[in-house]
């Protein structure tokens, strides 16, 4: 998972404000939550300490896996989420946003969604959204979602990123398979040396 590469860039460890690196990763039930899974596993390995909310656990194998991984790694699971949001703020640095992402239609109105949704939107710490923020359209943008400060856009960026307003755009998709990128017709840009992501847009 590239989010804690972008992490990194965008929230090095001697910046953050707090002494403890906590980051909460907030995940869904289907593939966005997936990735969130993953991507706080490689949270841990870079020295930052994640904590997961994850109320609906997919019954799919894969994901079942991740979870496990994530517990084996002792990444501890909230059994809840605060609607006090300050009670968020004085607890982590950042908020990993994996709660829709692409599948907002789906699921943006339902529980536990929803409910989360509504905490977000109102937390003061940088939330740091995958592919696409939770509550935006896939296309049109946001519709009263949240407003993340960095974007993650995963494999290329969708038509919803032009819209985003945050303070950095990363994209992840190095190793987007050619006949992908010749399908969608794809721009892919120009990754510098090794790093498998590249920021679109400078920090502001």
């Amino acid at each position: 998972c590239d989010v804690p590469v972008s992490s990194r860039q965008a929230f090095p460890l001697p910046s953050l404000p707090r002494k403890q690196p906590t980051v909460l990763v907030v995940c869904g039930p289907a593939q966005n939550g997936a990735i969130g899974l993953v991507c706080a596993r490689h949270l841990r390995i870079f020295d930052y300490e994640p904590t997961i909310f994850y109320p609906k656990r997919s019954p799919d194998p894969l994901y079942r896996d991740f979870t496990t991984q994530c517990e084996k790694m002792d990444i501890p699971f909230l059994s809840y989420l605060p609607t006090e949001v300050q009670l968020i703020n004085d607890a982590y640095n950042a908020v990993v946003d994996a709660v829709l992402g692409a599948e907002a239609e789906a699921g943006e109105g339902r529980e536990p969604c929803a409910a989360i949704l509504a905490t977000l939107k109102h937390v003061r710490i940088p939330i740091v959204s995958l592919d696409v923020p939770s509550g935006w359209d896939v296309e049109a943008g946001s519709r009263g979602g949240i407003s993340p400060d960095v974007l993650v856009s995963l494999s290329a960026p969708k038509q919803c990123a032009r819209r985003f307003v945050g303070r950095q755009h990363f994209v992840a998709g190095r190793f987007l398979p050619y006949d992908v990128q010749k399908k969608f017709e794809l721009n892919p840009p120009e990754y510098p040396g090794t790093e498998c992501v590249v920021a679109l847009r400078a920090p502001r």
